[in-house]
């Protein structure tokens, strides 16, 4: 293993860490965001229809699947390190670090607390410290830079799909005939 992947190693994992670390606050704080803040869904109808009855199940489901596309592309950069994986894993960086960004600008433009700022306040420094730090160990050709981009239009693209899918898990929670289909564990009540 070369000097630069040691090093570069150093970094792989803190992606998983901070993604997590800001989405404790966004699933403990986000229930009692949109419960408290109703005129909110009128202000923002299309940003906020897929939290319109809004579950911890499903913001959780949401969480669960980020987490293992982080910690995925950390752990398989990690342990097979190469030029590709270390480009998607800094694209993958650079679209959470976006993230961040997005969540303290919506703090700003509501002029009221959203449960995703303070870590986003605290994370956003940190992962642009990240960023530069592991930039010294990555070549920047056409095929990373490509790397990069495509990884961070995947990052979006799984944002909106996992939107979409939080609002059909919240739907489904939330109605009337709550018929979930769910079979039974056997010697479970």
């Amino acid at each position: 293993m070369e000097r630069g992947d040691i090093l570069m190693r150093e970094y792989l994992l803190l992606l998983p860490l901070i993604f997590i670390f800001h989405d404790m606050e966004e699933m403990v704080g986000f229930g009692w965001f949109f419960r408290n803040n109703p005129e909110l869904y009128k202000r923002f109808p299309k940003t906020l229809k897929n939290y319109i009855g809004f579950t911890e199940v499903g913001m959780s489901i949401g969480v669960y699947e980020e987490l293992l596309v982080f910690g995925g592309a950390a752990l398989l950069a990690y342990y097979f390190p190469s030029r590709m994986l270390y480009a998607v894993w800094f694209g993958f960086f650079m679209a959470l670090a976006g993230h961040f960004v997005i969540h303290i600008g919506h703090t700003l433009y509501i002029r009221k607390y959203i449960p995703s700022f303070i870590t986003s306040v605290i994370s956003l420094p940190l992962s642009v410290i990240i960023l530069i730090s592991s930039a010294k160990f990555i070549t920047f050709d056409w095929i990373t830079i490509a790397g990069i981009a495509i990884s961070i239009l995947a990052m979006i693209g799984n944002f909106f799909m996992l939107h979409a899918l939080m609002g059909r898990v919240n739907k489904k929670i939330n109605s009337p005939d709550k018929n979930y289909n769910i079979v039974p564990i056997p010697g479970r009540f």
